[in-house]
């Protein structure tokens, strides 16, 4: 004889589960974003978007710290803000994650554009209008993609480069990147850097470096190729970099090539890291000149 009073408990619990489950997927829904790990050889790549059709696609490149910055915890408010705003936005890791290269050396132009190809087949993102914002090494990353790439129509650079230099080894006898399985033209450690690199001083080894005025021009990373607006940020106390002396070079060398788009460059006073207080900048000129449709 069935109990029914015990299978109409039971009963009575499965649907309580499924309301609550159905509720809770509901909430989620509503505040927050769909997130997609994409397959991209090389690259980790995860697409956020938000509700809309036709999303602009912002893609986020970390620096030499490695791994995928813009999927950490650390920038959800930041990202988020993005799509809020009706951004896509896809968060890269070019090296130091699972599936990438161990090491920020000889890094493949190719596969990080690729990955960025990919997610803009997503139907609800637009192809047409790609902008990459990047930090340090990944502010270099950005420029190059953008200088290669015709696609790319808008570059936010932070405590950029305008040269490319050796990769993280202990030698620095490589580049950073390659184009075409080609190593990029690097401006080397000289005689006169090496001091410097032995007492820990990053920005006097880089200026050390960049008096190799030969060197520098063959490694010069050309702007004037990129297809839209660019805006660079740099620090005035940085203590990795010259990164505001090397902003004030790109900046010149649009001028000088008479660059058709929109560019701009903002000190922020402090060091290599104060510009990341400040994205509030960002957010204003990809209003003006990266708008939301």
């Amino acid at each position: 004889m069935l109990n029914f009073t015990k299978k109409n408990k039971t009963m009575s619990r499965i649907n309580f589960f499924r309301i609550a489950i159905a509720g809770f997927f509901i909430i989620a829904s509503s505040n927050s974003f769909s997130q997609l790990l994409l397959t991209t050889p090389h690259v980790d790549s995860r697409l956020y978007l938000g509700k809309g059709k036709n999303q602009a696609l912002i893609v986020g490149l970390g620096g030499s710290e490695g791994g995928n910055a813009w999927a950490s915890e650390y920038w959800k408010k930041t990202r988020d803000q993005f799509i809020e705003k009706g951004y896509a936005f896809l968060a890269i890791a070019y090296f130091g994650a699972k599936g990438t290269p161990d090491t920020l050396d000889r890094i493949s132009i190719e596969n990080v554009h690729n990955a960025i190809a990919e997610a803009a087949k997503n139907s609800q993102v637009d192809k047409n209008r790609i902008a990459i914002v990047g930090g340090s090494r990944g502010a270099d990353l950005a420029l190059l993609l953008g200088s290669y790439y015709k696609d790319i129509k808008c570059v936010v650079a932070i405590v950029a480069s305008n040269v490319t230099f050796p990769g993280n080894t202990n030698h620095f006898t490589t580049s950073t990147w390659t184009w075409k399985n080609k190593e990029l033209p690097f401006v080397p450690v000289n005689e006169e850097a090496v001091p410097f690199l032995m007492k820990g001083d990053l920005r006097g080894t880089f200026e050390m470096m960049l008096k190799d005025s030969i060197a520098e021009e063959k490694a010069i990373i050309k702007v004037e190729n990129i297809k839209g607006p660019v805006f660079l940020i740099s620090a005035t106390k940085d203590e990795i970099c010259p990164s505001t002396p090397m902003a004030e070079k790109m900046i010149a060398r649009l001028k000088n090539n008479n660059f058709n788009y929109y560019n701009e460059h903002i000190a922020i006073e402090g060091g290599h890291t104060a510009p990341l207080k400040h994205f509030d900048v960002i957010f204003t000129f990809l209003e003006k000149h990266f708008p939301v449709k």
